[in-house]
Formats: C-alpha cells, structure tokens, sequence
C-alpha cells in the first residue's frame, strides 16, 4: 500500500524555502544587529559630549544653524572618534554575520537531522532484512518529506513481498517433500519387494511402479516449467498462431479423456491472432482441459470458447456446471499443489500444479488468469494473452 503523499511536500520545495528563510534570517539579523548597534554607538557619543558641542548636534538635528564656536568643537569631536566607531561598526558587522552563520548552521542541522531520521531506521531496517528478518518495517514518518515518504513507503511493500515470498517458497518446499515422498516410497519398497522376492516381477508391477515414475516425471516437467517463468524463458519461440486452431487441435486430442469423464464439450471458436509460443499455448489449455475433467465432471459440461480483445490481445475461455471453486480465488492459482479436494492423491488430482503452471504462461505472455464462479454455477476460467511489447529503436 503506497503511503499517503497528499500532504507532503518535496523534498527540493522544503529546500529552497528553508535556504530562502535562512537567507532572509541571515540578512535581517545583520540589518538589524548593524542599525542596533550603530544607534547605541550614538547614544554614547552624544552622552560623552560637552555641553556647547551637545547644544550644536541637537540644533543640526533639528534643522537649525548652531554657533560657529560649538560647531567647530562637534567637528574636531566628530574627527576625533570616526576612526574608533569605524572599527566598532566593523566589528558590528563580522558579530552579526557570525550570529546569522550560527543560526542558518543550526537550522540545517535541524533539517538534515529531519531528513536522515527516517533513513537511519530504513538502514536499521535494511540490516534487519539482510540478516534473513523480512518481518522488519518502518514507521511512516509525520510531517516527512514526499521523496522519504515514498521511499519508506516501496520499503515496506518490499519487505511485505519479501516475506509472502520466503512464506511461499517454504510452503512449496514442504508440498516438493510431500509430493516426492509418496512415489518415491511406493517405488522404494516396490523395488525393495522384487528384490527380496515378496513381489513377483511380472509386468503388472512392473506398470505400477513405471506409473509412478511417470507422475515424478509430470512433477519435475511442471517444477521446470514454473522455474523457466521465473528466470523470464518460458516463452522463447513466439510466432503468428490462430489460438482458435491451437484450442480446437487440443480439444479434438482430449476427446477420449473429456468422454472418458463424461463431458460434453460445446464450442465457441472465434478467430483470434496473435504473437505466441504454441507448444505453451496448447500446454496451458491442456491443463485446464484436465483440471475440467477431474473437478467438473460431475456437471458433465464444458464449454471453450477464444476471441479478440481490445489493443490486439486474445482470450481463451473455458466454462463448467462443476462445483466452481472455494471461496479463497488467491489459494488456487497462487499456491501450488492446489488440488480442490484436499481427499485426492496424484492418482486422481494430478501433480496439483496445473493452474500454477496456466498462470505462469499467461503471464509470460503479457496476460493473465481470471477464475471466478458463475452464478448459475460452476466455474470460469479465463486467459488472457497479449501481444509482444514493441522492441525499442
């Protein structure tokens, strides 16, 4: 969630008004200390004068002419002391830009102190994170700048997708574990049985056990697949397709497993072109084909439908009367080994990674996958595709 930024203000703004300030404080500081001082300087001439000297400076002040006698003792006084209160106006002025350089100091100590507050606890935090803590956060800080404000804020949505990510990646360790564990058992005391001669080694056990080979292979093809979106080289040979063509090809292969589970398959095949990599499309529709016939076969329906999309990308869409899915949308295509009913084994539910997997090819293809359920029942699944970004001159 992006922090609030409404108002805060930039960084470069807070700036220039507090060296604008401190600019005006530096010169009125002088201005005033300077007038201060210049006028105490007069005060104290005027009370050290003799009395013929004092009448002639308050006759010039006041506009009149003085007597010639007291006005040259106020001049040879005046020459007397110019030297002295030069070097006093002098020293006035160094005193009052050393005031002025002390206060503008201490203001920007203030305001770096202000702005390096926050990124001292980002610091702390990042050192925090590096040790492997991805629980770690930072405080928004109040009246913060836009620019630190921002930056706390992409922090802590990092830390966030760091943590979803290791809480992930050690969900999907356990599920490799438990997924590996059952035919790696089976083919463990399968083998283990021939050997010591409790099994005959005839070719019904020999099946069984290839069978389970066979869904170690489905798990490691599907872990690859998912590795390869990761590393951005799923998708490596695109080319002009009709997905129509592609969905219709795969449909017409899978009619003995869709008659199998009893569905009858409607079509609604509107042509629709795109830029994409065929053996992932008909990998990505494949799963949803089997993932139908497991979960929805109890509605006995199935209905695939593509077409165009706005800004040229396609859709392929596949409807059913099944159970739909659970009302957590995130924990089906988000979490792997998935499987709508948590009673099935691999021999009934597959690998469990199929929706992971149609997802991981929509999105390499700049699209995506949209489940929700109908509300006349059942489930819709949707990919999205779109074509290639342009690449740049």
């Amino acid at each position: 969630m992006k922090p609030e930024q409404s108002n805060a203000w930039p960084l470069a703004t807070i700036t220039a008004a507090v060296i604008a300030v401190m600019l005006l404080l530096s010169v009125a500081l002088a201005y005033f200390g300077v007038t201060w001082y210049s006028a105490h300087l007069e005060t104290t001439f005027n009370f050290g004068l003799p009395p013929d000297a004092a009448a002639a400076y308050k006759a010039v002040n006041e506009g009149r002419l003085p007597e010639e006698a007291a006005l040259r003792v106020l001049i040879e006084l005046i020459q007397e002391e110019s030297g002295p209160e030069d070097a006093k106006i002098r020293l006035a002025v160094l005193v009052s830009g050393l005031i002025s350089a002390v206060v503008c100091a201490l203001t920007g100590v203030w305001l770096s102190r202000r702005i390096a507050r926050p990124l001292e606890s980002l610091t702390e935090a990042a050192e925090t994170l590096r040790s492997g803590d991805f629980s770690a956060r930072v405080a928004s800080p109040s009246g913060s700048t836009r620019e630190v404000a921002s930056l706390v804020g992409t922090f802590n949505d990092l830390a966030a997708s760091l943590e979803m990510m290791e809480e992930r990646l050690r969900f999907n360790n356990m599920a490799v574990a438990h997924e590996l564990r059952t035919p790696l058992t089976v083919l463990q005391g399968g083998l283990q049985g021939i050997i010591d001669g409790v099994f005959p080694m005839d070719r019904k056990n020999i099946a069984d056990l290839l069978l389970q080979v066979e869904g170690l292979g489905k798990i490691v093809e599907d872990l690859r697949t998912l590795s390869l979106a990761v590393g951005q080289k799923l998708v490596m040979q695109r080319q002009e397709i009709d997905v129509a063509e592609v969905v219709e090809a795969v449909i017409s292969a899978s009619g003995p497993m869709l008659e199998a589970n009893g569905m009858k398959v409607e079509t609604d095949l509107r042509p629709a072109t795109i830029a994409a990599d065929p053996a992932r499309i008909r990998q990505a529709v494949l799963a949803l084909l089997k993932n139908a016939g497991r979960y929805a076969q109890s509605g006995g329906w199935l209905c695939c439908e593509t077409g165009p999309v706005a800004e040229g990308g396609v859709v392929v869409r596949l409807l059913d009367r099944g159970p739909g899915f659970p009302e957590d949308m995130n924990a089906v295509a988000i979490n792997p080994f998935w499987r709508g009913d948590a009673s099935r084994s691999r021999e009934t539910g597959g690998t469990g990674l199929g929706l992971s997997v149609v997802q991981a090819i929509a999105v390499a293809h700049g699209g995506k996958l949209e489940l929700r359920n109908r509300p006349e029942g059942g489930a819709e699944v949707t990919i999205t595709l779109r074509p290639p970004e342009p690449a740049p001159p």
